[in-house]
């Protein structure tokens, strides 16, 4: 979640921005919010629990995000994804063989979510 970063502020996701509506009509202020630190925050979003496939979500964003012009228009050097850990498809995989990730650093804890 962003909302450290916002400030509790609960930004849209990018999934249920697009959901039924036209890809022309999602701007990217919509969908990207400005956090602590000038930090850009996105919500992805995802299927409901037990339906679909969360890396397919993963993906979608992704591509929506590059479509918009999303890291051109704001000088992104780094991108830091927070993605959950006990997913059992392989779906989150797939972005990175896409070329969405230079490097990988992967950060786990034992603490209860």
């Amino acid at each position: 979640s962003t909302k450290n970063l916002t400030g509790g502020i609960k930004i849209p996701t990018v999934l249920n921005v697009t959901k039924g509506g036209r890809d022309d009509d999602v701007t990217i202020e919509q969908i990207v919010k400005r956090g602590f630190g000038g930090v850009y925050c996105v919500e992805a979003g995802g299927p409901e629990p037990g339906v679909g496939c969360a890396g397919r979500g993963v993906i979608t964003v992704l591509e929506r995000l590059n479509d918009l012009g999303v890291y051109d228009e704001y000088d992104i050097d780094v991108v830091v994804y927070d993605v959950l850990g006990d997913v059992v498809c392989g779906g989150f995989a797939v972005p990175l063989r896409a070329g969405y990730a230079e490097q990988i650093y992967e950060v786990t804890s034992g603490e209860m979510m």
